[in-house]
């Protein structure tokens, strides 16, 4: 293999040297486009202006004028697709992680099929299949997690023998495997071609497309888009989207108001051959090889294989004016590690002839998932990029989802795990951007275990008591930015087994977490969460409190010190924050809400709140340190420190009080602990924090107080039932569906947004329930372990998936939160989901493939709690801690 791989490079390297070798490929580069400049003058005006003409953006003016609208300009600063799009390796892939990326590739996979039928362009279209190897147990667990999803989506896949995979592509090297996935539907394209036959079809809807056409900046007034300047005069619209692809970051600021994009290019590598002697079939299957972080396809009788090594190449840090991508420079050194591992999975590759290495940028975003929506700062400024080189699988479904949020105000699906809005401004450092994409390009290939976190822009957001905490054994994880602890590290334990443990089974931290559970229970935890995003909302009369109940569900008209647990809902009644709201005077509201939620609520807010009224909004998120207290004896740790009685008498459940804490005054302390056990939640003024977390521990030390994370908390939470915003909750969950009515006042004398939506739930019936499932016949130690996303059955048919789920210490089971339809088994269609209809079922969950009996519960377990909580200590509260 040595001598072979030494052959091969020796011919490349002479390739690469040859002066009429160079000639010969750069003269293949041309692309097909004709287009003469400027044929026909820009519109002084339209509805919609659309900047990019790759699959993104001609895929969104295809979907626009499949809708309805017709009044679009598509502006491509050089040729259309000739962009990353042309060099885009072609695979249509729907095995994802995301349950959303997933949709949109078998959307994509769908459309691309009918394409060429439905506009006379070749889009090189072939169903081939494609197979994922396992080398190891656990990447073959992982791929059996996505079997999972493919299956109840009605996704034709299996989990194939190491044999079959010989048998489906005879040339692949099996012998270092342990299994695979194949997925018999994925396919390949033209990626250039099927951005053309999208741009025709659009065209042909009406769409104008205008080649060689340069944005400059996006014009803005009030916060609206207005129009765009080009190179060629300005238009006006009023909808702007923002498809450049890898500019799109500097296309967001160079406007009037800055949009921020964050997202960044690195280079990319594939190879491509000669034909084989016997030339390779056109149907013959994808491969991709994690293990090996390389993918082979077929590609006109020879291969095409690239990959994502570890050490990937930032591109265009300090940005750069370029109007086609033209092919980056070949570094062969570079792809060295790729070829090795294509010449071992493909030995019989002898007499290969090179053709050309192909690099070209890809765009990557710090969380690995593609960024679409309106922007949070400027209304009526879409963004759709960041493809992290799925742009070709997710071009259809991605294009069709911003498509229907333009046109309807919304998509047909939660798409808050792209949402532009999941990303602060905090994310579009380029220094943060370059470090983070050279994490995340390698992490495309590696495996996914649950709760793994970036190591790359850290310590970003911190809480004054981090060095504290962390000198104390705290483990980190991150969340918006904002670094909060899972769990601490006792003194004298293997600190390194802990960081490196990567399981889909029991992981190391199982007794650490279940040791800052039982304190919970029996004694007093501290854990910080100001993270949180914290709101203040006032006014001068009474307009803060007439805007919030049209904004919330639940009634805020109550007494000064009340705290109120409320959703913030959409016209179909379904959750855009979920979150707890302090009436700290009369005219005044302190609002907290999910770490996550601080650009989207706000957006949220300020676009509902009326322009012209005199109620005042801040954000204070970093003006206050959240600690929680949590545990029967909290009571006594605050009652001593501000020698003031903190009984439910004195202090009822839900309420809030500006009290003193030691020498600190000013602080807002809430009966409230988001997980159901008994405590207070303390926002501290930040200069006050260290002064009031040490006066707790020292205190608490007679009491057996010490430090929790979040871990710990999110066990408390799941096994009392309490759903969280962004992973059980989200836009297309409503109160009535996961039974939350007692958090609506549907007669509170004033409409609020969503009412008309659960009124008619309340008439009509739901067609999912939020519902407890514990496993039954599950064993802790040697089973894989439950985390999100896997399908419930119920008598054997798929009803859902799980959202959430966690070990309960309590009842030594595993607790998994999810969603239940009733589907008819004839029709398929949805039909209403009642008490009976969850309670008569024998439910199963799926984890990788292996199903596990589960009971099925609408109400919390509190009978089976070894500890009862007296009725007045337990909050039926929701949770947002997460």
């Amino acid at each position: 293999a040595a001598a072979m791989f030494l052959r091969l490079l020796s011919d490349v390297r002479w390739r690469a040297a040859n002066p009429k070798w160079r000639r010969m490929t750069c003269s293949r580069r041309s692309t097909s486009s004709t287009a003469e400049p400027h044929p026909v003058s820009l519109p002084a005006q339209a509805q919609v202006v659309i900047c990019g003409g790759g699959i993104m953006g001609t895929s969104v003016a295809y979907h626009l004028s499949k809708m309805g609208w017709k009044d679009i300009v598509l502006l491509e600063q050089g040729r259309l697709a000739a962009g990353t799009t042309r060099f885009c390796a072609g695979i249509v892939s729907t095995a994802r992680h995301v349950s959303i990326e997933l949709k949109m590739a078998d959307y994509s996979n769908k459309l691309y099929q009918q394409l060429e039928q439905e506009t006379g362009v070749k889009t090189g279209y072939v169903k081939t299949g494609s197979i994922s190897l396992a080398q190891t147990q656990d990447r073959l667990i992982s791929l059996k997690r996505i079997a999972s999803s493919l299956n109840v989506m009605g996704i034709p896949c299996e989990i194939i023998t190491p044999k079959q995979v010989a048998q489906l592509h005879p040339l692949i090297n099996i012998h270092d495997l342990v299994g695979a996935m194949y997925v018999p539907e994925d396919a390949l394209v033209s990626s250039a071609n099927v951005s053309l036959a999208l741009a025709t079809a659009a065209s042909r809807n009406g769409v104008q497309i205008h080649e060689r056409t340069s944005v400059s900046h996006v014009l803005v007034q009030k916060g609206r888009v207005t129009g765009v300047e080009t190179d060629r005069g300005q238009i006006q619209c009023q909808y702007f989207v923002n498809c450049a692809g890898q500019w799109a970051y500097e296309l967001g600021h160079s406007g009037e108001e800055p949009v921020n994009i964050p997202l960044h290019a690195c280079e990319h590598f594939y190879l491509l051959t000669h034909p084989l002697k016997e030339p390779l079939a056109s149907n013959l299957p994808t491969i991709v090889d994690p293990d090996g972080r390389i993918y082979i396809r077929n590609w006109q009788g020879g291969i095409l294989s690239g990959g994502f090594e570890k050490n990937p190449k930032p591109l265009f840090t300090e940005g750069r004016n370029q109007l086609e991508i033209h092919n980056l420079q070949e570094d062969w050194d570079h792809f060295e590690p790729l070829l090795s591992a294509l010449l071992r999975r493909m030995p019989d590759l002898e007499a290969l002839q090179i053709m050309q290495l192909v690099n070209c940028p890809e765009s990557f975003t710090p969380d690995m998932r593609c960024i679409m929506g309106e922007s949070p700062t400027v209304r009526g400024y879409f963004v759709l990029a960041g493809m992290n080189s799925a742009g070709i699988s997710y071009g259809g479904g991605a294009g069709k989802y911003l498509a229907e949020w333009m046109v309807n105000g919304y998509p047909s699906e939660n798409v808050w795990p792209l949402d532009l809005k999941r990303f602060g401004t905090l994310q579009s450092s380029r220094t943060f951007l370059r470090h983070r994409v050279m994490e995340v390009m390698p992490l495309m290939c590696d495996l996914k275990v649950p709760r793994w976190d970036f190591q790359t822009g850290r310590q970003l957001r911190t809480s004054p008591l981090y060095d504290r905490l962390d000198a104390q054994g705290a483990r980190w994880m991150e969340k918006h930015g904002f670094e909060r602890v899972k769990y601490f590290v006792p003194p004298g334990k293997d600190l390194l087994d802990l960081d490196q443990s990567k399981t889909f089974y029991k992981p190391d931290w199982f007794d650490i977490v279940g040791s800052e559970v039982k304190c919970c229970k029996e004694a007093v935890c501290v854990i910080d969460m100001s993270s949180f995003t914290k709101f203040e909302i006032s006014s001068t009369g009474d307009q803060a409190l007439e805007s919030l109940q049209y904004l919330f569900s639940n009634d805020l008209d109550v007494p000064v010190g009340h705290v109120v647990h409320t959703g913030m809902l959409n016209e179909k009644g379904g959750y855009e924050n979920d979150c707890s709201i302090a009436r700290l005077s009369k005219r005044s509201f302190f609002m907290i809400s999910p770490t996550d939620q601080q650009v989207h609520c706000w957006a949220w807010l300020k676009n509902l709140l009326p322009n012209d009224s005199n109620v005042t909004m801040e954000d204070v998120t970093w003006k206050y340190t959240a600690l929680n207290l949590i545990g029967p004896r909290a009571v006594d740790v605050l009652s001593e420190l501000s020698y003031a009685p903190m009984t439910p008498e004195h202090f009822p459940s839900l309420f809030c009080k500006e009290m003193s804490v030691g020498y600190a005054n000013g602080i807002r302390v809430m009966s409230i602990t988001h997980t159901g056990e008994p405590g207070f939640m303390l926002y501290i003024p930040i200069e006050y924090a260290l002064h009031v977390y040490n006066e707790v521990m020292n205190m608490g030390q007679k009491y057996g107080i010490r430090n929790a994370g979040y871990y710990a908390l999110r066990s408390l939470r799941i096994e009392k039932f309490f759903a969280f915003w962004g992973q059980d909750l989200d836009a297309f969950t409503t109160p009535m569906e996961c039974g939350r009515e007692f958090q609506v006042k549907l007669e509170k004398g004033m409409e609020f947004v969503g009412q008309e939506a659960l009124l008619e739930q309340k008439q009509n019936g739901v067609y999912k329930r939020f519902t407890m499932f514990i496993l039954e016949d599950h064993d802790t130690d040697r089973d894989l372990w439950p985390w999100w996303g896997e399908p419930i059955f119920r008598n054997g048919r798929y009803v859902g998936k799980t959202t959430s789920s966690a070990y309960s210490y309590t009842l030594e089971r595993h607790v998994c939160l999810g969603f239940v339809h009733h589907f008819d088994e004839k029709t398929g269609e949805q039909l209403v989901v009642t008490t009976d209809f969850i309670n008569q079922g024998e439910y199963e969950i799926d984890i990788a493939g292996q199903r596990f009996q589960a009971k099925a519960k609408l109400y919390p377990f509190s009978s089976l709690f070894t500890h009862r909580r007296r009725k007045d200590e337990v909050e039926l509260s929701s949770y947002q801690g997460e």
